[in-house]
């Protein structure tokens, strides 16, 4: 599979635009943890390795590497968390759009035009973004965010694991494995679960 490109960056380019911010989120689908979000401005020159692409099929050590050229790289970037407890009162849709504002509002070079990956950002004008399905296989600078983004939540559950070993944070993120859910039926919730989910029928 070819690595994401900039044709549509390179369009938008040629119609004037000057900064062009890709967006994505991590942690959406999650049982536990915060949901993160991270938006990048790319230069037009940005080299992209043959690497390059979805944050989810790249190993770790790639990824990683990868995080770090796009942070030495790019003309700007941010990254936003939204809590569990967000997470619980405003629910997952609500809370992945708070993270996508909080990165526009954050970034230290305001954008011209937005490349998204799946959903429009509420509260934006639409005339300024685009939605792209399966963006992080298509535009480079929404994979650098997908990268960035899942560099940052990777390490963040890695550093729970230790305060909630019982659960295996550092191995499937949150995400709902058998051994995750397994541990959930023996210890119970922990106070980064989102009880805010549905997952009475684990129990059953």
């Amino acid at each position: 599979m070819n690595p994401p490109d900039l044709s549509i960056e390179n369009s938008l380019w040629q119609k004037g635009y000057k900064y062009i911010a890709g967006i994505d989120e991590v942690g959406r689908g999650s049982w536990a943890g915060p949901v993160v979000a991270a938006a990048v401005i790319l230069p037009k020159n940005f080299y992209i390795p043959h690497i390059f692409g979805d944050s989810k099929m790249l190993k770790p050590k790639i990824r990683e590497s990868l995080d770090k050229f796009i942070r030495a790289k790019a003309v700007s970037y941010c990254i936003s968390e939204i809590s569990v407890s967000e997470i619980n009162k405003f629910k997952i849709g609500k809370a992945s759009q708070m993270a996508f504002r909080k990165c526009l509002k954050d970034l230290k070079v305001r954008p011209d035009y937005i490349l998204i990956d799946a959903f429009y950002i509420k509260r934006v004008n639409r005339k300024n973004q685009l939605a792209i399905k399966k963006g992080d296989e298509k535009s480079a600078t929404i994979a650098a965010a997908s990268i960035i983004a899942k560099v940052y939540r990777d390490t963040l559950m890695k550093k729970l694991s230790k305060k909630f070993n019982q659960y295996g944070f550092g191995k499937h993120k949150g995400y709902g494995t058998k051994a995750h859910q397994e541990a959930i039926k023996k210890h119970g919730f922990s106070r980064i679960h989102r009880t805010s989910y549905n997952l009475d029928y684990l129990f059953q």
